[in-house]
């Protein structure tokens, strides 16, 4: 039986961020392969044309241009083939109402974005036990 990792999805607009994460999944030895979407709008047309298979992660922010990330939930729970991918939130947003929503769009995590990088590190380890999980 081969070892096919599961597909990521990251979904974020900051470029700092975007290397944040790459440099977390390395440290932790995570080899998932990772596709990055700069918007909901980019990731939706990435869900829907190329990426194959889909992913079975996506990590989520809700500060973004274009289509924000609870407006890309919605429409994502609202997607048959699409609806029943597991959501992580990571973002700098600490507004209740921004947690209210996300969870009420069925996310399994809501996480605030560390201000440092060691931080950052050990909440990618949090999200791989989850990832390996969904492996098996």
């Amino acid at each position: 039986m081969t070892n096919r990792l599961v597909n990521i999805l990251l979904v974020e607009d900051d470029e700092v961020d975007v290397m944040n994460v790459k440099r977390a999944f390395s440290k932790n030895n995570i080899q998932n392969p990772l596709f990055v979407a700069g918007n909901g709008v980019e990731a939706l047309e990435m869900l829907n044309t190329s990426i194959v298979p889909l992913p079975r992660i996506i990590i989520l922010d809700i500060n973004m241009p274009k289509m924000n990330g609870i407006e890309f939930l919605k429409v994502l729970r609202e997607t048959e083939k699409l609806k029943n991918i597991s959501v992580f939130v990571m973002t700098t947003s600490n507004e209740d109402s921004d947690k209210i929503e996300a969870y009420n769009l069925n996310v399994a995590g809501y996480i605030l974005k560390p201000l440092s990088f060691e931080k950052f590190i050990s909440s990618v380890a949090t999200l791989k036990n989850f990832w390996q999980l969904c492996e098996m």
